[in-house]
């Protein structure tokens, strides 16, 4: 059955009648459970954080664990005379070109941060959570080198290092094939001195990994939550209110930023839990900006999760609060709306109500067809199962969609199933997650990976030997996600024509696998997001 404007309209009325708050007191619920093999998502969690450590750039660590990449971008930022220490060495390459946009670097941090602040019960158990808490301080502590981070007022952001300017000749990230070990041509540094939505994403950054170095790095958090609020204040200027990739031939066609009030109301929630002044609170249920980022409506757009649209996210976290914490006015009508749009966005992931198209082998597609389709589906099954832990720990069996109530397993199989998909249960009996299982992609659109580590120092056009191979691979990345299938459940393991890994890609599976695994316990933590709010008063 198809969903008009009207029936959605009837549902809001519906839901608006059942959303009541209700706060939870226990510690980890485990009422209903999940029925899938949870040893098979642990392996797969463990492999696609390495992917992390294949695309650090900088001086790597001694046990960085994979043996074919070196030290590699050791005199990025060197030309900048404002820089600390050495410039803009460290941080992540974002795929299997050597760029560092920091846009997208800064999602995959806020991802990482948010899955170990609800489930770090779960990491510790199967011994990963030290190893996320170091990936996500590489990118915190390279994040801090691209503004003045000392300061309380800043006035620019470096915004990306190295890539291409679009239909050049010159030697850059897209027309060279070399690994990040032999780069030999000019690495150009993006400034921004207007970027609301890239200063808010880093703000969530920095603000989420605030939370999780308190108890064991106190003065390290502090001045995440100092840098936070100083890139806040830059983000609200209303002088600098224009998307920082906006005519900028380095950025505008590979991270094009179609909005900063998703980031808005990203930024204020983190700020919010990191800090526990109310004044971001009051930011994130503001009128104003929720109407901006995305109207008092419900659209598809709110359910599809990415590094541009931080509505669902932001939703989801508001939510949390309202289940959780309850507070009243003068924030509660606007949380109430906010539970109701996150309701519907489950609701619409569902396969009856034909909101988006699925393929015949099972995966639902958020952009219909196109590129890159896993990321957002990694995105919505964590999403989901992040949904389906709030009500289990609310003791809510369920949720309506209209005037049908569906119980909290119908979550937990629609995120189980994606993944999945993902990992190998598709008509290609084929792994979407490079070195998981027994069939998987091996010709990855990856310079590193392409490029044998044999001594040898390929040059721009010389590694083109390598990219235009049809052998596979002589480096396997390990735990890289690829883009994906078309919509006819097709893949073709090319290193030319099909789309790489990315960050943000493999933030969200890293996401939506922690949260499906079984080790240490279900259910998200409920009170260490919550560490930094003040106590509620007593009745």
């Amino acid at each position: 059955m198809g969903l008009t404007g009207l029936k959605w309209a009837v549902w809001f009325m519906v839901i608006a009648t059942w959303i009541s708050p209700r706060t939870a007191t226990s510690t980890n619920s485990a009422r209903t459970l999940p029925t899938h093999n949870f040893d098979n998502y642990t392996l797969a969690l463990r492999k696609a954080l390495l992917f992390f450590n294949a695309q650090k750039s900088g001086k790597l660590p001694k046990n960085n664990g994979i043996p074919w990449r070196g030290n590699s971008g050791l005199r990025d930022g060197s030309q900048l005379k404002d820089v600390q220490g050495d410039g803009l060495v460290g941080g992540y390459y974002d795929s299997g070109e050597n760029t560092k946009f920091h846009f997208p670097l800064a999602y995959s941090m806020t991802m990482l941060s948010w899955s170990l602040i609800e489930y770090p019960h779960k990491y510790r158990a199967i011994n990963e959570y030290n190893h996320v808490l170091e990936l996500i301080k590489w990118g915190t502590d390279y994040l801090l080198l691209t503004f003045d981070s000392n300061a309380t007022k800043i006035s620019k952001i470096y915004s990306q290092v190295g890539g291409a300017y679009e239909k050049s000749n010159i030697p850059d990230d897209i027309t060279c094939w070399e690994r990040p070990e032999d780069m030999d041509y000019p690495r150009p540094v993006q400034t921004t001195y207007a970027g609301p939505e890239l200063a808010a994403e880093m703000t969530a950054a920095l603000s989420s990994a605030s939370i999780l170095f308190k108890q064991n790095n106190p003065t390290y958090s502090i001045k995440l939550i100092k840098a936070s609020e100083s890139l806040f204040a830059f983000a609200r200027d209303t002088r600098k209110r224009r998307p920082y990739s906006r005519g900028n031939p380095w950025v505008d066609p590979y991270y094009n930023s179609t909005g900063y009030f998703d980031e808005y109301l990203w930024g204020s929630t983190w700020l919010y839990l990191a800090t526990g002044n109310v004044k971001y609170l009051a930011l994130a249920t503001n009128p104003g900006i929720t109407k901006n980022a995305m109207g008092f409506r419900w659209t598809r757009k709110m359910s599809v999760l990415s590094w541009d649209n931080k509505v669902p996210s932001a939703l989801m976290l508001l939510t949390r609060v309202r289940l959780f914490k309850a507070p009243e006015y003068p924030y509660e009508e606007t949380l109430i709306g906010h539970h109701k749009f996150i309701a519907l966005s489950m609701c619409s992931y569902l396969k009856p109500f034909r909101l988006f198209k699925w393929s015949k082998g099972g995966l639902i597609q958020f952009n219909d067809g196109g590129e890159e389709s896993l990321q957002y589906v990694a995105n919505a099954a964590f999403l989901a199962n992040l949904f389906a832990d709030y009500l289990n720990a609310t003791d809510s069996p369920g949720w309506l969609c209209g005037p049908n109530f569906f119980p909290i397993a119908t979550l937990r199989e629609f995120a189980s199933s994606q993944i999945d998909y993902i990992l190998g249960k598709n008509p290609l009996d084929l792994s979407y997650v490079v070195g998981y299982g027994d069939k998987y992609p091996n010709r990855v659109h990856h310079r590193a990976a392409s490029i044998p580590s044999d001594g040898l120092k390929y040059s721009c056009k010389g590694g083109y030997k390598w990219r235009d191979s049809t052998k596979p691979n002589p480096n396997t990345i390990v735990g890289a996600m690829v883009g994906g299938p078309d919509r006819f459940d097709n893949f073709h393991d090319d290193r030319s024509a099909s789309a790489g890994p990315t960050l943000a890609g493999n933030a969200g599976l890293v996401a939506a696998l922690v949260s499906l695994t079984s080790g240490g316990g279900y259910g998200v933590d409920k009170s260490f997001l919550f560490s930094n709010l003040p106590p509620p008063p007593i009745p």
